[in-house]
């Protein structure tokens, strides 16, 4: 018997991949802007947090409407939300500073946003490289599940980089902030509920 939804993360590949092709397109057909690398940094920064709180946004959903398939994606949006960021810090090491690692170690230490930055990059890789079946299986679900918690250190860095990164329209990055809050609350309200009850089972 065939599984269902043995079509969804193929779609959530392309559908997830599709900003990428559309911005090496205009890119190529020099339709970014009159500044193409800050277009591209922006736009690919901007992806990768939004699919960063899309897979983050995967548990709470389950929960609250019962649904099977938000899990079965969530390993697919966490690959392509680190894609993504590895992208925009490429694009900024190559494009922006041209290999020039003295002046990239100089702009990690000296500019607090890209600190930031670079520190939920950071915090990214070991999600990415543990994504695998082998690895859960390797570090034991439960080692496994304490450091993919990883990913909201990842997210409140993030918004704390779009922030800074802004400075002045602090709307957008102010409407990521929030979503990060619902979502860090949902997964918070119920397991102080849980030890709230297993106390007064104890007592």
């Amino acid at each position: 018997m065939a599984k269902p939804f043995t079509w969804l993360n193929p779609a959530v590949w392309t559908g997830g991949s599709a900003p990428a092709g559309l911005m090496l397109y205009r890119a190529s057909t020099h339709e970014l802007g009159a500044n193409p690398i800050a277009a591209a940094l922006n736009q690919l920064g901007l992806l990768a947090l939004t699919l960063l709180v899309l897979t983050l946004a995967c548990t709470p959903l389950q929960k609250l409407t019962g649904w099977t398939w938000p899990p079965r994606i969530r390993r697919t949006l966490g690959l392509l939300t680190f894609g993504y960021a590895t992208a925009h810090l490429l694009t900024y090491a190559t494009l922006d500073l041209g290999l020039d690692f003295g002046a990239l170690g100089a702009d990690i230490v000296k500019r607090p946003f890209i600190t930031v930055g670079f520190t939920a990059w950071l915090c990214m890789l070991p999600l990415a490289l543990t994504s695998t079946d082998a690895m859960v299986r390797r570090l034991g679900f439960v080692r496994w599940k304490r450091l993919h918690r990883l990913s909201y250190a990842c997210a409140a860095l993030g918004v704390v980089h779009f922030v800074w990164r802004v400075k002045k329209d602090l709307t957008e990055p102010l409407i990521y902030g929030a979503v990060f809050g619902a979502l860090l609350a949902a997964r918070a309200l119920p397991q102080r509920k849980k030890r709230k009850g297993g106390h007064a089972s104890a007592a």
